[in-house]
């Protein structure tokens, strides 16, 4: 029969531990074999920590980071939720000092060595974590452009986009300071292109891509989640629309289809659009990402039925 397992002690579960410090912690060798130890990075260990998530990677990391290193680029803006593309490796964490202090070097850590007058740190669930102005343009070096707009977009959106009380993570003031301040740096030419074309307001990351992809077709700019009264007094906020051709542009993920909720309010939506004479046009992530070009089409053609 095996031997039970000793107990944790209290303020351990949770949390990550020089391994030098497991001792006076009570703990010996044989303890950490067991499934509820992890030890991902060399000198300490977790207890009980989700590292498939970034907030407990960087928890993970406390044990061994050191003062004056800070959480930066696509490990912050995972932090902070702002949506990033599919392809960036989340599991790699990256830090930066400010200058001249060396970067970071660990396996599993990007490091960055900042200029001073860019480091504006700011405490996120008790981490250090460049702040999210900073942090989008950082990712300007990381990810399209068409993705550092929708990050932007999702920077500035008022908080009734997200069903939430709090502020938007920054605002556009706030964003051109900070353009101003990495302008030089690797991605400036990036984020001086998107910066003008930030809107709030928008709810998705192909929200984003939908309405960039309508201006650079020579399209109108539509208009964002704008207010559209209905019978019975309601008030719905398509996701973009063409108020001069009464046409609604709305996007559907999978989440529209997977849910049947969301699937029946979709529905009655499109129905009292209609019934106020919108023309409803829905587009999927196929009609988006895989043959825009009919996409666009399909647009011109509706907005000239509706200017007939």
């Amino acid at each position: 029969m095996s031997r039970p397992r000793t107990p944790l002690p209290p303020g351990l579960d949770g949390r990550s531990v020089r391994s030098a410090d497991l001792p006076s912690w009570g703990i010996g060798r044989s303890r950490t074999r067991h499934e509820d130890f992890d030890r991902p990075f060399h000198g300490m260990a977790a207890v009980n920590v989700d590292r498939s998530q970034v907030l407990g990677a960087c928890t993970a990391f406390e044990a061994v980071r050191l003062s004056g290193q800070v959480y930066s680029h696509t490990t912050a803006a995972a932090l902070y939720g702002i949506p990033l593309p599919s392809h960036i490796d989340q599991a790699t964490l990256h830090l930066s000092v400010p200058a001249p202090r060396t970067a970071p070097r660990r396996p599993g850590i990007v490091g960055h060595s900042i200029r001073v007058h860019e480091f504006l740190p700011r405490r996120l669930d008790g981490l250090p974590v460049m702040s999210p102005a900073d942090t989008w343009c950082h990712l300007a070096a990381l990810i399209s452009a068409e993705d550092l707009v929708a990050a932007g977009d999702y920077i500035i959106s008022p908080p009734h986009q997200r069903r939430t009380r709090r502020p938007p993570l920054a605002t556009i003031p706030e964003l051109r300071a900070a353009a101003v301040r990495h302008r030089g740096n690797r991605g400036a030419k990036r984020f001086t292109w998107a910066l003008p074309l930030l809107r709030p307001g928008v709810d998705s990351p192909p929200e984003t891509h939908l309405r960039l992809l309508l201006i650079a077709s020579g399209l109108p700019e539509p208009l964002i989640a704008d207010p559209t009264p209905v019978e019975g007094g309601l008030v719905l906020h398509p996701d973009l629309k063409y108020p001069q051709w009464r046409v609604a542009i709305e996007y559907e993920g999978d989440g529209h289809r997977l849910d049947k909720r969301q699937w029946r309010r979709d529905i009655t939506r499109r129905e009292l659009l209609e019934s106020a004479g919108w023309r409803v046009i829905r587009v999927t992530a196929d009609d988006l990402y895989i043959d825009p070009d009919a996409l666009i089409r399909r647009i011109r053609s509706v907005l000239r039925q509706r200017q007939a």
